[in-house]
């Protein structure tokens, strides 16, 4: 099927809202993926504004003039959703002089140009993703975008040699199925230009949807993503238990003014709970800072499902599932989350990493939640790397205290020279006084190191080179402190 794709890049939620009404004056089936990307089919519109060309340069128009400030716009078109994505997001890099320069394509000359639109025609696809790197694949436009080991199939398809979509499409359908699987075959049908699943409703019942009153009214954000999480969860159950997975929904949110706001949202895959309650704040946001705007507060949601597919099915874990005390306990941080604000509750997140600050850090509660139910297998990844050896780190005990800033410190010898530590990782000399930042100056009576430590030297800005040492100060308290690009920082304390 014949796609639009509009592609802003990075926008914040509340910027799309301008875009998404432009785009009803087009079409009555616009929907969109996330801020900043939104699609719909091309058939009828292309029909009425005479022809592909004018169509795609017709939503460029419009979506530079419902957000002028956006950074860049693209416009693409054609057969499928992902190659459509693509095209929009090489778009605004093809060149306007020429159609036979357009970056990273086969048989040139046969793609139109503009500005900010590019069309692919049609059976076309295949030969337009042919140069696009093997890396696309991963792409947000794509359906292998949220699923686990995507970079696990992407790594191995490149140690073979594989470094485009189209030495990907060129291997055998049945070769890739019987070696990757059901992902194999997925990325070689996007790399030939073909669809995983056609755009086009099917019936799911008249009470698939869910909708609730809120009562008292709701003011804040929030408090209705709190409301819809309930409704996102029973609907969501309900298509599962019919052997359905969501590929659309439309969100309607009503207020007290008379006001509403009706939207209709698609994923590449398949939507959960904690997608479906993304889209609903996105949509408020934009709601509430738009022209059309509501006066009063937020009195009814609705969730449908205007999109269904069936199930691919998932492999549930034989034990180690969440538990009905622990859905008690989620349910209550979140009604403390709906009704303080998303980041008044935090949760501890281990990580991996070499220096005590890198192996914790907090998030907010709900996020954390939303991670570990889109991909519970992700999550145990996550963990057994933070579990991992990490050749560098610190043996145990780890520090109590981990400062958020790193203070400065001075380390000198007995004759008051600052310590050094050479290339080789010999120290100048034994330390002997430490100095805070407040002047303070205290005689170190036992020290350990240094440990040194090298990470990231294939990246500039992120490269680090440390000298660790574990100094005991004179009124028994211990503390790590490095030795970094000659400045010395006290990073953490022991208990």
């Amino acid at each position: 099927m014949r796609m639009v794709v509009v592609d802003l890049g990075d926008i914040d939620a509340h910027r799309c809202e301008p875009v998404a009404a432009a785009l009803e004056q087009l079409t009555p089936l616009s929907e969109a993926l996330r801020p900043g990307l939104h699609v719909f089919g091309a058939r009828g519109p292309s029909r009425y504004f005479g022809g592909e060309q004018a169509l795609s340069e017709l939503v460029a128009r419009a979506a530079a003039d419902a957000v002028p400030s956006a950074s860049r716009i693209g416009v693409g078109m054609a057969d499928g959703l992902f190659a459509a994505g693509l095209a929009a997001r090489v778009a605004p890099q093809a060149p306007t002089t020429s159609t036979s320069q357009a970056p990273a394509v086969e048989e040139r000359s046969s793609f139109s140009i503009s500005t900010a639109a590019l069309v692919v025609p049609a059976q076309q696809s295949r030969p337009f993703l042919a140069g696009m790197p093997l890396t696309f694949l991963a792409d947000p436009i794509s359906p292998l975008f949220p699923e686990d080991g995507t970079e696990a199939l992407l790594d191995v398809l490149w140690r073979l040699g594989i470094r485009t979509l189209g030495d990907l499409a060129a291997l055998s359908e049945a070769d890739v199925m019987g070696r990757f699987g059901r992902p194999g075959l997925l990325a070689h049908r996007l790399a030939c230009g073909l669809d995983d699943r056609p755009l086009r409703a099917e019936a799911s019942g008249e009470d698939a949807g869910a909708e609730a009153e809120i009562d008292p009214p709701a003011d804040r954000i929030e408090t209705v993503a709190f409301m819809a999480r309930a409704l996102a969860d029973d609907m969501v159950g309900r298509l599962a238990r019919d052997g359905l997975d969501c590929v659309s929904i439309g969100i309607t949110a009503e207020s007290d003014s008379g006001h509403a706001s009706n939207r209709r949202w698609r994923h590449e895959l398949r939507f959960n709970a904690a997608d479906i309650v993304d889209r609903v704040r996105w949509q408020l946001e934009g709601w509430y800072r738009s022209p059309d705007r509501p006066t009063g507060p937020v009195t009814l949601i609705r969730i449908t499902p205007c999109v269904v597919s069936p199930a691919d099915g998932r492999q549930l874990g034989m034990w180690g599932e969440r538990s009905e005390a622990d859905e008690r306990a989620a349910r209550a941080l979140a009604r403390v989350q709906g009704l303080l604000g998303a980041e008044a509750v935090t949760v501890p997140r281990l990580a991996g990493g070499r220096r005590p600050a890198d192996t914790g850090r907090r998030v907010p509660f709900f996020d954390a939640a939303a991670e570990t139910e889109a991909s519970p297998r992700k999550a145990r990844k996550k963990a057994k790397a933070t579990e991992a050896p990490w050749p560098g780190r610190l043996p145990a005990p780890s520090p109590a205290v981990v400062l958020a800033q790193p203070e400065p410190i001075t380390v000198t010898d007995c004759g008051g020279s600052p310590i050094t530590v050479s290339g080789r990782g010999e120290v100048s000399a034994p330390p002997q006084q430490l100095t805070d930042s407040t002047g303070r100056s205290q005689a170190v009576t036992a020290w350990a190191g240094p440990w040194p430590l090298a990470e990231r030297w294939w990246h500039p800005s992120a490269h680090r080179r440390q000298a660790r040492f574990q100094l005991v100060l004179d009124d028994d308290s211990a503390h790590l402190c490095v030795l970094e690009a000659g400045r010395w920082q006290r990073e953490a304390t022991y208990d």
